[in-house]
Protein backbone atom coordinates (compact mmCIF):
# COMPACT_ATOMS: atom_id res chain seq x y z
CA UNK A 1 0.00 0.00 0.00
CA UNK A 2 2.80 2.42 0.96
CA UNK A 3 4.69 1.58 -2.23
CA UNK A 4 1.66 2.67 -4.28
CA UNK A 5 1.19 5.96 -2.40
CA UNK A 6 3.96 7.89 -4.16
CA UNK A 7 2.85 6.79 -7.68
CA UNK A 8 -0.75 7.67 -6.71
CA UNK A 9 0.17 11.18 -5.54
CA UNK A 10 2.38 11.70 -8.61
CA UNK A 11 -0.39 10.56 -10.94
CA UNK A 12 -2.96 12.79 -9.22
CA UNK A 13 -0.61 15.78 -9.55
CA UNK A 14 -0.07 15.00 -13.25
CA UNK A 15 -3.80 14.54 -13.88
CA UNK A 16 -4.58 17.87 -12.17
CA UNK A 17 -2.02 19.67 -14.35
CA UNK A 18 -3.43 18.06 -17.50
CA UNK A 19 -6.95 18.84 -16.27
CA UNK A 20 -6.26 22.59 -16.17
CA UNK A 21 -6.61 22.68 -19.97
CA UNK A 22 -10.02 21.05 -19.66
CA UNK A 23 -11.21 23.44 -16.93
CA UNK A 24 -10.18 26.53 -18.91
CA UNK A 25 -11.87 25.27 -22.07
CA UNK A 26 -15.11 24.44 -20.22
CA UNK A 27 -15.01 27.78 -18.36
CA UNK A 28 -14.71 29.76 -21.59
CA UNK A 29 -17.53 27.80 -23.24
CA UNK A 30 -19.79 28.12 -20.18
CA UNK A 31 -19.44 31.90 -20.39
CA UNK A 32 -21.57 31.73 -23.55
CA UNK A 33 -24.56 30.41 -21.59
CA UNK A 34 -27.07 32.14 -19.30
CA UNK A 35 -26.08 32.24 -15.63
CA UNK A 36 -28.40 29.40 -14.64
CA UNK A 37 -26.82 27.01 -17.17
CA UNK A 38 -23.12 27.75 -16.63
CA UNK A 39 -22.69 25.54 -13.58
CA UNK A 40 -24.68 22.83 -15.35
CA UNK A 41 -22.27 22.79 -18.30
CA UNK A 42 -19.24 22.73 -15.98
CA UNK A 43 -20.57 19.88 -13.86
CA UNK A 44 -21.76 17.87 -16.86
CA UNK A 45 -18.51 18.43 -18.76
CA UNK A 46 -16.24 17.46 -15.86
CA UNK A 47 -18.53 14.61 -14.78
CA UNK A 48 -18.57 13.15 -18.28
CA UNK A 49 -14.78 13.47 -18.39
CA UNK A 50 -14.60 11.23 -15.30
CA UNK A 51 -17.05 8.70 -16.76
CA UNK A 52 -15.15 8.67 -20.03
CA UNK A 53 -11.79 8.05 -18.33
CA UNK A 54 -13.19 5.30 -16.12
CA UNK A 55 -14.72 3.59 -19.17
CA UNK A 56 -11.46 3.92 -21.10
CA UNK A 57 -9.63 2.31 -18.20
CA UNK A 58 -12.03 -0.63 -18.50
CA UNK A 59 -10.85 -1.00 -22.12
CA UNK A 60 -7.21 -0.42 -21.31
CA UNK A 61 -5.96 -3.10 -23.71
CA UNK A 62 -7.78 -1.39 -26.60
CA UNK A 63 -6.43 2.02 -25.55
CA UNK A 64 -2.86 0.71 -25.62
CA UNK A 65 -3.38 -0.48 -29.21
CA UNK A 66 -3.99 3.16 -30.19
CA UNK A 67 -0.27 3.73 -29.64
CA UNK A 68 0.62 1.18 -32.34
CA UNK A 69 1.67 2.45 -35.77
CA UNK A 70 -1.11 2.44 -38.38
CA UNK A 71 0.83 3.91 -41.31
CA UNK A 72 3.87 6.01 -42.12
CA UNK A 73 4.13 9.16 -44.20
CA UNK A 74 7.01 11.58 -44.74
CA UNK A 75 9.16 9.45 -42.40
CA UNK A 76 6.63 9.91 -39.58
CA UNK A 77 4.78 7.00 -37.96
CA UNK A 78 1.09 7.69 -37.33
CA UNK A 79 -0.94 5.77 -34.74
CA UNK A 80 -4.56 6.00 -33.65
CA UNK A 81 -3.45 8.23 -30.78
CA UNK A 82 -1.54 10.48 -33.20
CA UNK A 83 -4.60 11.02 -35.39
CA UNK A 84 -6.79 11.78 -32.36
CA UNK A 85 -4.25 14.28 -31.02
CA UNK A 86 -3.95 16.02 -34.40
CA UNK A 87 -7.74 16.30 -34.80
CA UNK A 88 -8.11 17.48 -31.19
CA UNK A 89 -5.31 20.03 -31.61
CA UNK A 90 -6.86 21.44 -34.79
CA UNK A 91 -10.25 21.66 -33.05
CA UNK A 92 -8.69 23.45 -30.05
CA UNK A 93 -6.84 25.88 -32.32
CA UNK A 94 -10.04 26.62 -34.24
CA UNK A 95 -12.11 27.28 -31.11
CA UNK A 96 -9.48 29.44 -29.38
CA UNK A 97 -8.66 31.55 -32.45
CA UNK A 98 -12.37 32.03 -33.11
CA UNK A 99 -12.91 33.30 -29.56
CA UNK A 100 -9.87 35.60 -29.78
CA UNK A 101 -11.20 36.97 -33.07
CA UNK A 102 -14.54 37.82 -31.45
CA UNK A 103 -12.80 39.54 -28.56
CA UNK A 104 -10.38 41.48 -30.76
CA UNK A 105 -13.27 42.73 -32.90
CA UNK A 106 -14.65 44.34 -29.72
CA UNK A 107 -18.18 43.05 -30.28
CA UNK A 108 -20.77 43.79 -27.67
CA UNK A 109 -21.08 41.07 -25.08
CA UNK A 110 -24.71 40.52 -25.95
CA UNK A 111 -23.79 39.90 -29.57
CA UNK A 112 -20.94 37.54 -28.80
CA UNK A 113 -22.88 35.55 -26.22
CA UNK A 114 -26.08 35.38 -28.20
CA UNK A 115 -27.40 31.93 -27.28
CA UNK A 116 -29.56 30.03 -29.71
CA UNK A 117 -31.99 27.29 -28.83
CA UNK A 118 -30.19 24.02 -28.22
CA UNK A 119 -26.76 25.68 -27.86
CA UNK A 120 -26.24 23.97 -24.48
CA UNK A 121 -26.24 20.60 -26.25
CA UNK A 122 -23.84 21.91 -28.89
CA UNK A 123 -21.43 23.28 -26.30
CA UNK A 124 -21.67 20.06 -24.29
CA UNK A 125 -20.83 18.09 -27.45
CA UNK A 126 -17.74 20.25 -27.97
CA UNK A 127 -16.71 19.59 -24.37
CA UNK A 128 -17.18 15.83 -24.85
CA UNK A 129 -15.06 15.83 -28.01
CA UNK A 130 -12.20 17.56 -26.25
CA UNK A 131 -12.70 15.37 -23.16
CA UNK A 132 -12.11 12.35 -25.40
CA UNK A 133 -8.81 13.74 -26.69
CA UNK A 134 -7.52 14.67 -23.23
CA UNK A 135 -8.80 11.42 -21.71
CA UNK A 136 -6.97 9.17 -24.17
CA UNK A 137 -3.76 11.16 -23.74
CA UNK A 138 -4.20 11.05 -19.95
CA UNK A 139 -4.86 7.29 -19.83
CA UNK A 140 -1.84 6.41 -21.99
CA UNK A 141 0.32 8.69 -19.81
CA UNK A 142 -1.06 7.02 -16.66
CA UNK A 143 -0.27 3.54 -17.98
CA UNK A 144 3.32 4.63 -18.50
CA UNK A 145 3.57 5.71 -14.86
CA UNK A 146 1.77 2.97 -12.89
CA UNK A 147 0.69 -0.62 -13.40
CA UNK A 148 -2.08 -1.04 -10.83
CA UNK A 149 -5.56 -0.31 -12.17
CA UNK A 150 -6.91 0.72 -8.76
CA UNK A 151 -4.30 3.48 -8.59
CA UNK A 152 -5.47 4.81 -11.96
CA UNK A 153 -9.15 4.66 -10.94
CA UNK A 154 -8.41 6.42 -7.65
CA UNK A 155 -6.35 9.12 -9.36
CA UNK A 156 -9.12 9.81 -11.88
CA UNK A 157 -11.83 10.11 -9.20
CA UNK A 158 -9.71 12.34 -6.93
CA UNK A 159 -8.66 14.53 -9.86
CA UNK A 160 -12.24 15.03 -11.02
CA UNK A 161 -13.22 16.00 -7.47
CA UNK A 162 -10.47 18.66 -7.46
CA UNK A 163 -11.58 19.88 -10.90
CA UNK A 164 -15.19 20.22 -9.74
CA UNK A 165 -14.12 22.34 -6.77
CA UNK A 166 -11.70 24.48 -8.82
CA UNK A 167 -13.87 24.96 -11.92
CA UNK A 168 -16.18 27.69 -10.55
CA UNK A 169 -13.47 29.92 -9.00
CA UNK A 170 -11.41 29.66 -12.20
CA UNK A 171 -14.48 30.38 -14.35
CA UNK A 172 -15.46 33.40 -12.20
CA UNK A 173 -11.91 34.75 -12.29
CA UNK A 174 -11.70 34.49 -16.10
CA UNK A 175 -15.12 36.13 -16.44
CA UNK A 176 -14.24 39.06 -14.16
CA UNK A 177 -10.92 39.78 -15.89
CA UNK A 178 -11.24 39.92 -19.73
CA UNK A 179 -7.46 40.22 -20.19
CA UNK A 180 -7.01 36.87 -18.47
CA UNK A 181 -9.59 35.35 -20.82
CA UNK A 182 -7.39 36.32 -23.79
CA UNK A 183 -4.41 34.85 -21.93
CA UNK A 184 -6.35 31.64 -21.29
CA UNK A 185 -7.30 31.43 -24.97
CA UNK A 186 -3.64 31.87 -25.95
CA UNK A 187 -2.84 29.09 -23.50
CA UNK A 188 -5.37 26.83 -25.25
CA UNK A 189 -3.80 27.74 -28.60
CA UNK A 190 -0.42 26.61 -27.30
CA UNK A 191 -1.94 23.36 -26.05
CA UNK A 192 -3.53 22.86 -29.49
CA UNK A 193 -0.15 23.35 -31.17
CA UNK A 194 1.50 20.94 -28.74
CA UNK A 195 -1.19 18.30 -29.44
CA UNK A 196 -0.64 18.62 -33.20
CA UNK A 197 3.14 18.48 -32.74
CA UNK A 198 2.82 15.37 -30.56
CA UNK A 199 0.59 13.82 -33.21
CA UNK A 200 3.46 14.29 -35.68
CA UNK A 201 5.86 12.63 -33.17
CA UNK A 202 7.44 15.95 -32.19
CA UNK A 203 6.99 16.29 -28.45
CA UNK A 204 7.09 19.73 -26.87
CA UNK A 205 7.78 19.37 -23.13
CA UNK A 206 4.62 20.45 -21.35
CA UNK A 207 6.74 21.96 -18.59
CA UNK A 208 7.91 24.66 -21.01
CA UNK A 209 4.32 25.48 -21.95
CA UNK A 210 3.04 25.66 -18.38
CA UNK A 211 6.06 27.69 -17.24
CA UNK A 212 5.65 30.24 -20.04
CA UNK A 213 1.95 30.61 -19.33
CA UNK A 214 2.59 30.92 -15.57
CA UNK A 215 5.10 33.68 -16.32
CA UNK A 216 2.61 35.46 -18.62
CA UNK A 217 -0.05 35.09 -15.91
CA UNK A 218 2.28 36.66 -13.35
CA UNK A 219 3.06 39.57 -15.69
CA UNK A 220 -0.67 40.11 -16.28
CA UNK A 221 -1.32 40.22 -12.52
CA UNK A 222 1.49 42.76 -12.00
CA UNK A 223 0.10 44.89 -14.83
CA UNK A 224 -3.42 44.69 -13.39
CA UNK A 225 -2.16 45.73 -9.94
CA UNK A 226 -0.20 48.62 -11.47
CA UNK A 227 -3.30 49.88 -13.31
CA UNK A 228 -5.40 49.63 -10.15
CA UNK A 229 -2.72 51.50 -8.18
CA UNK A 230 -2.44 54.30 -10.74
CA UNK A 231 -6.24 54.59 -10.89
CA UNK A 232 -6.51 54.90 -7.12
CA UNK A 233 -3.77 57.57 -7.10
CA UNK A 234 -5.63 59.76 -9.59
CA UNK A 235 -8.80 59.78 -7.46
Amino acid sequence: MTDALIPLISLIALEVILGIDNIIFISILSDKLPDQQRNKLRYWGIGLAMVMRLLLLAFISWILKLDQTLFSAFQVDFSGKSLILIIGGIFLLYKSTKEIYHKSEMKEEGTVANIKTGSFKRLLLEVILLDLVFSIDSIITAVGMVQELWVMYTAVIVTVGIMLVASKPISDFIKQHPSFKILALCFLMMIGVSLIAEGFQFKIPKGYIYFSMAFAFLVDIIQMRAIQHSTSDTK
